[in-house]
């Protein structure tokens, strides 16, 4: 699969890492392309648009705080494309920056031709591609109104770890505002754990145990 990465930072370098470990075709987009190749990130480094281009998937890792403005600029090239969106946006206060939405509900509305699947916005970027490394199975959410998208982000989650089972899938776009305002939470936890790398896991009922 082709994967296009929006952003060089930890969280986009780290997923674009796995997705090729996994066999995947993967570039990092930035703004400033020739800085970017220049920091020696160990994958190819292209412009925004080009990454777009080379993705099947495209993987939003921007600051949340400016997602917006960015993939709004290439809403054209984003369209009949699958946008895996696993930004959170958050203030130099370490508030939510949306507190009444979602980054992922705003991509939709502003992008109605590119289908929107968010995920891994729960946890670090080293639980995002190493599950197997914490000390026991937990949950990745799944958020978006196509069932195909989902069906496809699924099975690329497969590929970084994570098994059919610690896949839950939340319903419509707007489910997404419960992935990023975990945020806060998470936060307290790293501070009781004195970690970042961690996550959660969801457990039903033993009568609603599958």
């Amino acid at each position: 699969m082709r994967i296009g990465f929006l952003g060089t930072g930890f969280v986009a370098r780290a997923v674009a890492a796995g997705a090729a470990a996994a066999g995947h075709d993967v570039v990092l987009g930035s703004r400033d392309p020739k800085a970017a190749a220049d920091r020696e990130l160990g994958l190819p480094v292209t412009g925004l648009a080009e990454a777009v281009e080379h993705g099947g998937i495209v993987v939003n890792a921007t600051p949340g705080t400016v997602s917006l403005e960015l993939l709004g600029e290439l809403r054209e090239r984003l369209a009949g494309r699958i946008l895996l969106d696993i930004a959170v946006g958050l203030t130099d206060e370490m508030a939510l920056a949306h507190p009444n939405s979602s980054i992922g509900e705003q991509l939709q509305r502003a992008l109605p031709d590119t289908r929107v699947v968010k995920t891994l916005a729960t946890m670090d970027s080293a639980a995002m591609v190493d599950p197997g490394g914490l000390s026991g199975e937990s949950t990745v959410f799944l958020s978006g109104d196509d069932a195909g998208a989902k069906a496809e982000v699924g099975a690329l989650l497969g590929d970084l770890g994570w098994p059919v089972g610690s896949r839950l899938d939340l319903g419509g776009i707007e489910t997404a505002r419960g992935q990023e305002h975990f945020a806060l939470l998470f936060m307290g936890i790293a501070g009781a754990l004195g970690t970042y790398t961690f996550n959660i896991k969801v457990v039903p009922p033993k009568t609603a145990a599958k």
